[in-house]
């Protein structure tokens, strides 16, 4: 895989948010508005470029015993210096991202690129991977908030959108809003990039159990006619 390879699998084929359905909670939680959703992209990426780099510079040191606590402790080292900025800086947004912003440290996009990835590969394409993995979460949040603000609220990054106020939409401001645009932009992505679910491995042909349920209820069955 090239360098720009690796940089785009993450905004489009390998989406945090809509292929690998990772960071669902700030997802819904904050795309209510564009520039919180903007807010928390950027404070995530910049979590992610960080911590991605450390892990695989770290990557020789970190015992392997411990190494999901040493990820932990250094992602939370990194929110913790990215909340002060923005709380000295841009202490609006800073109060409008609430818990969520802290909430980074537990986040499934970091911790899985730093234990899937940056633990396994050399400084710089781990850096390159945390850019377009956190580019890729930023492009979700923001094309997520710009329709749940614009037809929900009839604003669009705080402005006021001419008549859309007299049509808005309001459920989609909410949690069933948020599930339901989530979900069309999750088809749509996988209709872009031709993904198709595969049928053979749905239902019970599908389950590594399957030959086990069988032979219970084929047991079942003769229990219950021999009992007739």
């Amino acid at each position: 895989m090239t360098k720009m390879q690796n940089f785009l699998k993450g905004i489009i084929k390998e989406n945090p948010v809509l292929v690998l359905v990772l960071g669902t909670c700030p997802t819904l939680a904050i795309t209510t508005s564009v520039l919180n959703a903007l807010g928390m992209g950027v404070a995530a990426t910049v979590v992610l470029l960080c911590s991605n780099m450390a892990v695989s510079a770290l990557r020789n040191v970190i015992p392997d015993k411990v190494r999901i606590p040493c990820y932990i402790v250094l992602i939370a080292g990194f929110v913790t210096i990215v909340e002060m900025i923005m709380h000295a800086f841009v202490p609006d947004l800073y109060e409008s991202l609430g818990i969520f912003l802290s909430l980074i440290v537990v986040n499934c996009i970091i911790l899985g690129r730093a234990e899937m990835y940056a633990s396994k590969n050399k400084v710089l394409d781990s850096a390159i991977d945390a850019l377009g993995m956190g580019i890729g979460f930023t492009l979700a949040l923001f094309v997520m908030a710009s329709i749940r603000e614009a037809f929900g609220a009839g604003t669009w990054c705080g402005m006021e959108i001419p008549f859309a106020g007299d049509y808005s939409i309001m459920i989609l401001t909410m949690a069933p809003g948020g599930f339901f645009v989530f979900g069309c932009l999750i088809a749509l992505v996988n209709k872009i990039t031709g993904k198709k679910h595969d049928k053979s491995n749905s239902g019970c042909a599908g389950c590594p159990s399957a030959k086990f349920c069988g032979k219970l209820v084929g047991e079942n069955n003769t229990d219950e006619e021999e009992q007739k």
